[in-house]
């Protein structure tokens, strides 16, 4: 942590000045009292005591005859969530935004309205994680699933929720959410028979933060290498300390406060973390505590100790944590940015939340000291040490096998942007390719697309190679992947743990070189008909054109998918607004 924070954090109370509508809005994430969870939410009848029943994980979901009902309005206001004043995007008056909460197997419909106050600015909204298997259109990609909800319209989605676990919804309208729209999204499932606990405490969201908005911070990375801006500062659950002596910017009052959470000793807690961040890898330690992971995205793992939990872009792990202190102790919760794996440095790179035992004093300040830790080459931990709770083994022999080249380089205008085989990915709003591929099996798609058609193939092996110098954390929609190698120069053919390799839907591929390319290599059954993205998870990244289309069944597709009518009339509304307005697409789009 810097020497300004520690400073700061032995000599100030916690107490905050400003208010908390004036940080967060209405958003109570980071004050007390700490939420509890439930282990589930009451459904109108339960099967075996759970609204699951005895449905096995791994498999289908169930269809638990649930529907929970969200209605989101998304707003421009000034909040100044580390004091620093700035025009932040956040849904229904709140930063982070609300929590989106269900069942496995239960559907969930959100109907959001794009209130932005701009000529320009279209939204879409994306379930982090979620198959989507029953409602491909509905993955809130646009240029992918839909056109942008214009400014003034409303559109309701309706999914399952197929997965369970911790997770998170986000814009995925150009780099939007670096301005604050994302929130957590938590869907209540199986615990291994092994893992017990008492309380949860809720979403833990980790946020590296920039004062300037995401359209400024796009333009400014486009223009020189590493193809990012500098950050500002490190935030949990929203809130964050700056000094603001260090700016020359009238836009700052001290005083915003940090997040805290009360504990029990002798209890057990959950904590699921999430990195809702633009850029950072992050490293997260609760002091003098170990924690043991229990999952990481949407797979629950067998139970492993740590100190550091490492979090690239969009990951999620949840731990449990038993809390062995005495009553009156007060600890910190730390997220420390590695500031090796962006190749620059900032003065707050490390976010603090305090975390009180039943009977400390809420208002002091923790005195206890961080755990170390290493950059470990901005990987997560070694595939060894994660192994699926559940077992599924992939493919004896994938059907077909793709090596994907990923570099960096100039377009034609001068700017820097990512290459994939050579091809910048840019979405067209007006065009979303899922349903250029529902209208004609055989379409030819514009380059840019970069569209990977795997036609009738039931499974594919990737292998990703990565020759810039940072690490990208890759994310693909509709699946959770095997993870079956990482490393430096050329795979062996070697895979870790062939029988049940770790799987999620986001992991480090770490950085490369011209002269020694990194390499991480995947596999997924083809079993999602659909046009998936695969891409990086640092926004500015995917900004830059780091994408891949994965296009599954194109047949399916084309004779079967019937697509919602209303999917099309958001391009409707797109079209009118977009025909009448100029829309200034800074970026790739997603």
């Amino acid at each position: 942590m810097s020497w300004l924070l520690e400073v700061w954090a032995l000599t100030t109370a916690l107490a905050a000045a400003l208010s908390q509508y004036s940080t967060n809005g209405q958003s109570k994430w980071g004050t007390l009292p700490s939420p509890n969870l439930p282990k589930f939410l009451d459904n109108c009848s339960l099967v075996d005591d759970t609204p699951w029943g005895d449905t096995v994980p791994g498999g289908e979901p169930p269809n638990t005859g649930v529907i929970r009902y969200y209605d989101f309005s998304i707003t421009r206001a000034y909040k100044s969530p580390d004091g620093f004043n700035k025009s932040v995007i956040l849904i229904n008056d709140q930063f982070p935004g609300p929590l989106i909460e269900a069942n496995w197997g239960d559907m969930i419909q959100v109907t959001v309205t794009n209130n932005i106050d701009s000529e320009d600015e279209g939204t879409t909204l994306h379930w982090h994680g979620l198959s989507q298997k029953k409602s491909p259109w509905y993955d809130g990609v646009p240029g992918y699933t839909q056109c942008p909800i214009a400014p003034g319209s409303t559109f309701t989605y309706t999914f399952q929720a197929d997965q369970f676990g911790s997770s998170w919804y986000h814009s995925h309208y150009s780099a939007q959410y670096n301005d604050g729209l994302y929130g957590p999204m938590i869907i209540y499932g199986p615990v291994q028979p092994s893992v017990d606990y008492d309380f949860d405490l809720g979403p833990v969201m980790i946020s590296d933060y920039y004062h300037d908005n995401y359209y400024d911070t796009l333009v400014q990375g486009f223009k020189k290498p590493p193809i990012i801006v500098p950050l500002d500062n490190n935030l949990i659950n929203g809130k964050g300390f700056y000094d603001c002596n260090q700016t020359a910017s009238g836009d700052c009052l001290p005083g915003a406060g940090l997040s805290k959470f009360q504990i029990e000793s002798g209890k057990k807690y959950r904590l699921r973390f999430i990195n809702t961040g633009s850029l950072a890898n992050q490293k997260v330690s609760l002091d003098n505590h170990e924690m043991t992971i229990i999952a990481n995205d949407f797979v629950p793992v067998e139970p492993y100790t740590t100190n550091v939990v490492t979090l690239g872009a969009g990951q999620r792990t949840d731990v449990i944590v038993e809390a062995t202190g005495s009553a009156t102790d007060a600890v910190w919760l730390r997220a420390e940015i590695d500031m090796l794996c962006l190749n620059e440095s900032t003065t707050y790179d490390t976010a603090l939340a305090a975390v009180y035992y039943q009977s400390a004093n809420t208002s002091s300040v923790p005195q206890t000291t961080g755990t170390s830790w290493e950059s470990n080459h901005c990987r997560n931990d070694p595939l060894e040490d994660t192994v699926p709770y559940y077992p599924i083994a992939p493919p004896a022999t994938p059907s077909t096998v793709d090596t994907v080249n990923i570099t960096l380089g100039y377009n034609a205008t001068g700017y820097i942007l990512f290459f994939v085989d050579g091809s910048s990915f840019r979405a067209d709003y007006n065009e979303p390719v899922l349903f250029l591929a529902n209208q004609n099996v055989s379409q030819v798609y514009p380059t840019e697309r970069n569209v990977y058609d795997f036609g009738n193939n039931t499974s594919v092996r990737m292998i990703l190679t990565n020759t810039f110098a940072m690490q990208h954390p890759m994310h693909l929609h509709g699946h959770n992947f095997w993870v079956l190698a990482e490393g430096t120069g050329t795979w062996n053919g070697t895979i870790t743990n062939p029988s049940n390799p770790q799987r999620r839907d986001t992991q480090i591929l770490q950085a490369g070189s011209t002269d020694e390319p990194s390499y991480l290599v995947l596999e997924w059954e083809l079993d999602n008909p659909g046009v998936w993205p695969l891409h990086c998870h640092m926004s500015n990244h995917a900004s830059a054109g780091l994408v891949l289309s994965i296009l599954e069944q194109p047949d399916s597709i084309a004779t079967e998918m019937n697509i919602p009518a209303v999917m099309q009339q958001t391009c409707v509304d797109w079209d009118k607004f977009s025909h009448t307005n100029y829309v200034d697409q800074i970026d790739s789009g997603v």
